[in-house]
């Protein structure tokens, strides 16, 4: 298990919650940065147990998990990020890569597609 928490006895749960998350979420990026995917896993699970909806820890955590070549659980992961943001233009990106690895090129292209897409619009939007 890492170590990335602070003092449980803060008064504010969801704060210390979100700090926490936020702790095991930069652990984890520097365990990345150093190679160790492995605890990079562990470090950005923690982050994700307490707080489910941390998309960045999502995204770190499928990053490592492909690093790893454990695509299925990477593209869960990926899928996951999509329900929660569904113009997260990464979060269909990276199922385009992870589909290709895995040799699933027409899920692939579609979501290669779906990314483009989403990148045109939010182009727009910014006009």
């Amino acid at each position: 298990m890492v170590k990335c928490f602070l003092d449980p006895l803060m008064p504010d749960a969801d704060a210390n919650a979100r700090q926490k998350a936020e702790d095991c979420y930069y652990a984890a990026l520097d365990l990345m940065a150093d190679g160790n995917l492995e605890q990079a896993v562990a470090a950005y699970r923690e982050s994700l147990d307490e707080d489910p909806t941390f998309t960045e820890a999502m995204h770190g955590l499928a990053r490592a998990l492909q690093g790893l070549e454990r695509y299925d659980e990477a593209i869960d992961v990926a899928k996951r990020i999509a329900e929660i943001d569904p113009d997260d233009v990464l979060a269909h990106t990276s199922l385009s890569v992870l589909y290709q690895k895995k040799g699933m090129i027409p899920e692939a292209e579609a979501e290669g597609a779906k990314a483009r897409v989403l990148g045109w619009k939010q182009q727009l939007r910014k006009g």
